[in-house]
């Protein structure tokens, strides 16, 4: 294969087209196969947070496109976990939303820097996704939560993310709370109420999904999150 000329001959232009239009080829085959609209996603956020914002994006990119070539599904986890328990402060929804419950969608807990334990949970999922692990390997799973450990008398309402290596595996639990990733069996602080997906939601946590519901639709502000997601860029 010759090499394009710099010098702006009818071939050299051809040369020139055809070499940028491989590059936007390659990106918008990479941006599709991570599960998001790259420069959709980049005008969302500066528009909504601001200049500044875009290196926070450009580095979760980062983490996608380097954690979709890793085989161990644990370094993955690993590194979505600790790229969101770093970087977002944990804020409740009434001061950083100004409203009492909002699920905020990755890019807004990108643009924001803030969010409580759903939002930590949410960005969690999307970023896993992104990165190659299958759908049906992780659940958001609504839990009560003890406050001060497994003995206290005191619950609250929390998320995590659960990751399940096969459908009658023990779940890892990613807790924002919780800087390690945990066997379920090790989180006796938790138990669960629901878990809940792209896909619909489930009574227990038994990836198997024999007692799953019809769907998500019952599950209001999942369906607006995922909406609002898709506007903003993911797939």
């Amino acid at each position: 294969m010759k090499l394009c000329l710099s010098i702006l001959t009818p071939r050299s232009r051809i040369c020139r087209v055809l070499a940028l239009l491989a590059a936007a080829t390659l990106l918008l085959s990479l941006a599709h196969a991570v599960g998001f609209d790259a420069g959709k996603l980049m005008n969302a956020i500066t528009q909504r947070f601001g200049a500044a914002s875009a290196q926070k994006l450009r580095d979760w990119q980062k983490l996608v496109t380097e954690t979709r070539d890793i085989a161990s599904p644990e370094q993955k986890l690993h590194k979505a976990n600790e790229f969101f328990n770093r970087r977002i402060q944990f804020t409740e929804d009434t001061e950083a939303w100004k409203q009492s419950d909002y699920w905020a969608t990755p890019m807004e807990t990108l643009g924001h820097g803030k969010g409580d334990c759903e939002d930590f949970a949410i960005a969690k999922y999307f970023t896993l996704l992104a990165s190659g692990v299958e759908m049906s390997q992780l659940r958001l799973i609504y839990v009560k939560a003890k406050i001060g450990g497994a003995a206290s008398n005191i619950t609250q309402a929390h998320m995590v993310l659960a990751y399940y290596s096969s459908a009658d595996a023990e779940p890892q639990i990613l807790d924002n709370l919780v800087g390690d990733i945990l066997p379920a069996s090790r989180r006796q602080d938790l138990s669960p109420v629901f878990s809940f997906n792209s896909q619909g939601i489930w009574a227990g946590t038994t990836a198997g999904g024999s007692n799953k519901s019809t769907g998500t639709n019952r599950l209001s502000r999942w369906q607006e999150l995922l909406t609002r997601a898709r506007m903003e860029g993911f797939e």
